[in-house]
């Protein structure tokens, strides 16, 4: 049997919730599709079940795309002042961790149940675990302006307007795929090629072990690569480096490039060892150390970089001796095997090409009523809140138009 719609979302997630909500809400018949058996499974999983779902200092330049200007309209328009005024109509309790990134105080299902509540409330229908089979475009001259025909599971579809919120293949134990890519590619747009961000690093080189030894240590860092850099913790794992700085710069980094991390930030190691070996010339480097990390980490330290000083006391250094001891923890080189791939990564970098959509509604330039939004498209935010913003921002941008 033939089902007609004005607007059908295929991506039951975080955009494709929002859109359907505020389209339907400004009177639109809406449906949207997922194959999965459960709406809004990544929103369930964010911010370790709380949810981090946007930062009161939302600018365009914590996005990385090809086009960094094309986020900026939407981002504009659909601000996360405006997301924080829906959190509070529904009396949600949240509090920012830090740096702006707003959490939910109880749990990530706070936001998927208003997001649901708002569906209901404008009298969005969603169907799960449906598949799609194939999509086509119907010709033009339709009498009720039916432009897509979608083939699925549960029968046969029609819309006005259809709506690309797949998302990326991040993490897809979920059910992420690359699906919104092949209808992006059957419609002829160009999509940039996708990779894991927000990602921890594997590391297999002569700092495997030392990884492997501290795990579960965390350090704040100063880390770098290729012009980009952040100051945030950073944790070692059986398998490399994790934490909130290695995750940022992951989605800088590329195979092959190597990542400068300054351990102490905060501190001139080469000045505070010449003070300190006036001051203090009979403790020994690995305690002194110690005060900054913590014993494992300095006695672990030394037999890697320097297994030569491992029970040397601050007055038998030599002014060489400290200069190389502040180089390595102010600049320690790692250079990545790997990432851990799209099995660990918050979100996907790449995707569909931005300059063949409009940036004002997201629909396709050459193709009347398919439009794309969230991170199916090639915009991806820095980690706190900002890829949760843009999912919220261009949805609403699209709902405005659908």
């Amino acid at each position: 049997m033939l089902q007609k719609y004005e607007v059908i979302i295929i991506g039951a997630g975080a955009a494709g919730l929002m859109c359907a909500a505020q389209a339907a809400q400004r009177g639109r018949q809406v449906l949207v599709l997922d194959h999965a058996n459960k709406a809004g499974k990544k929103i369930l999983m964010s911010g370790g079940g709380r949810c981090n779902f946007t930062n009161y200092y939302v600018e365009p330049d914590r996005y990385l795309s090809h086009n960094p200007h094309f986020c900026k309209s939407a981002l504009s328009r659909y601000t996360q002042w405006d997301f924080i005024a829906l959190v509070d109509k529904y009396g949600i309790p949240y509090h920012e961790k830090k740096d702006g990134q707003l959490f939910c105080d109880n749990k990530a299902s706070d936001i998927l149940n208003m997001l649901l509540d708002e569906c209901e409330q404008g009298g969005a229908r969603i169907q799960l675990k449906t598949s799609i089979d194939q999509i086509e475009a119907i010709p033009d001259g339709n009498d009720e302006g039916l432009r897509y025909q979608l083939q699925t599971s549960s029968g046969r579809l029609q819309c006005q307007s259809l709506v690309i919120a797949t998302g990326g293949p991040s993490i897809p134990t979920l059910g992420a795929t690359g699906f919104g890519y092949d209808i992006a590619r059957q419609f002829n747009l160009d999509v940039f090629p996708t990779r894991a961000g927000l990602v921890p690093f594997v590391i297999t080189d002569h700092h495997k072990g030392l990884c492997e030894a501290l795990s579960g240590t965390s350090l704040n860092v100063a880390v770098s690569c290729n012009n980009k850099g952040f100051n945030e913790d950073l944790l070692f794992t059986h398998r490399g480096l994790s934490g909130p700085a290695i995750l940022q710069i992951s989605s800088y980094w590329n195979e092959g490039d190597d990542v400068e991390i300054d351990l102490l930030p905060s501190q001139n190691l080469s000045e505070l060892l010449r003070e300190q070996q006036h001051q203090r010339p009979k403790v020994s480097l690995k305690n002194w150390l110690a005060e900054f990390f913590t014993q494992k980490f300095a006695e672990l330290w030394l037999q890697q970089k320097h297994p030569e000083l491992t029970s040397a006391t601050l007055a038998q250094l030599s002014g060489a001796d400290m200069d190389h001891i502040a180089a390595n923890i102010h600049q320690w080189q790692v250079k990545p095997s790997g990432t851990e791939g799209y099995r660990t990564a918050e979100v996907a970098l790449g995707g569909v090409n931005t300059d063949l959509i409009s940036s004002k509604s997201m629909e396709v330039k050459q193709q009347p009523g398919l439009f794309f939004i969230g991170e199916v498209l090639d915009v991806t935010g820095h980690l706190g809140g900002f890829n949760f913003q843009w999912a919220w921002a261009s949805a609403v941008a699209a709902a405005e138009c659908v």
